[in-house]
C-alpha cells in the first residue's frame, strides 16, 4: 500500500487538495482511505465519505496533535493494509509549525496559501521544510507578481521540494499531484519507521496537567526569555 502525509496550516486547503487529488486518482479504480488527525472537532470526515472517500477521524483532544498523530500511525497502516487499501494518505494539521509528520521513505506534502503572507514559508519550519512537496492554493485570488514572490519564498526556504500551484475550488493542478502520489512508497509496516525530524524537547510540569504560574510549579524542560538582552537591544535602538 502506498503511503503519503499531507500536512499544512489550519484552513490552507488541505482537505480540498486532497479531494480533488483523489478523484483523479479514483478515475483508475484506486482504492483510497483517508486519515483525517484533528484536534476538538472535524467535518472533514463527513465531506470525504459525501464524495465517496473512505475516512478514519482521529482527535487529539487534550493531548498534543503532533505526538497523537505518531503515536496512532503505525496501527492506521495496518489496519489500511488489512482492509487492501492501493494508497492511504493522512491528513493533520502542523499546528505548532515545530513538529512535522513527515516520515523518512514516504512520500510528504505540506498544503499552504498564498493569504498567509510572503514571511510565512520560513516560519512554518520543518513541515514545509522537509517536505517533498509544497503545493501552494488560493493562488487566484492574488496578483501574479504576489504569487510569484510568493513561490520564490517557498523555494528559498525548501530547494529541495517540487513546488506546485493547486485550485482545490476548480481541482487545477490536482492531475500533477496524483501523478506523483502513483509513485508513493510501498512501505510494509511503519513499526520501527522514523519521522525525518524529532519533536520539540518536552515534558514540563505543564504538559502534565499543571496550571498554576511561578517558577516554583515549574519542573522538567523550561527555558526562560532573555529579557535583558530584550532590553540592551531596546536602548541600542533609541541611542541610534
Amino acid at each position: 500500500m502506498r503511503f503519503a502525509t499531507f500536512s499544512g496550516p489550519p484552513s490552507s486547503g488541505k482537505t480540498s487538495v486532497i479531494l480533488r487529488t483523489v478523484s483523479e486518482m479514483r478515475k483508475k479504480s484506486a482504492r483510497i482511505c483517508v486519515l483525517n488527525f484533528d484536534c476538538l472537532a472535524t467535518d472533514d470526515g463527513r465531506l470525504y465519505r459525501e464524495n465517496g472517500v473512505d475516512c478514519a477521524v482521529g482527535l487529539a483532544g487534550s493531548l498534543c496533535p503532533d505526538h497523537y498523530f505518531v503515536s496512532n500511525i503505525d496501527d492506521c497502516f495496518d489496519w489500511g493494509t488489512r482492509n487492501g487499501y492501493d494508497l492511504m494518505v493522512s491528513e493533520s494539521a502542523g499546528l505548532c509549525n515545530r513538529c512535522s509528520p513527515h516520515i523518512q521513505g514516504c512520500l510528504s506534502i505540506c498544503v499552504i496559501d498564498s493569504l498567509m503572507g510572503i514571511g510565512a514559508p520560513k516560519k512554518i519550519g520543518p513541515m514545509l521544510k522537509m517536505a517533498d512537496i509544497v503545493v501552494i492554493t488560493k493562488g487566484d485570488i492574488v496578483s501574479q507578481a504576489e504569487r510569484e514572490i510568493f513561490a520564490l519564498k517557498v523555494r528559498q526556504a525548501n530547494p529541495r521540494g517540487i513546488v506546485m500551484h493547486i485550485n482545490g475550488i476548480t481541482g487545477q493542478g490536482a492531475y500533477r499531484l496524483a501523478a506523483l502520489l502513483q509513485q508513493a512508497g510501498e512501505p510494509d509496516t511503519l513499526k520501527g519507521a522514523k519521522l525525518r525530524i524529532s519533536m520539540p524537547s518536552a515534558l514540563c510540569s505543564y504538559c502534565l496537567g499543571e496550571t498554576r504560574i511561578g517558577k516554583e510549579k515549574q519542573k522538567g524542560n523550561v527555558r526562560r526569555m532573555d529579557l535583558d538582552q530584550a532590553v540592551t537591544h531596546h536602548e541600542k535602538h533609541e541611542d541610534t
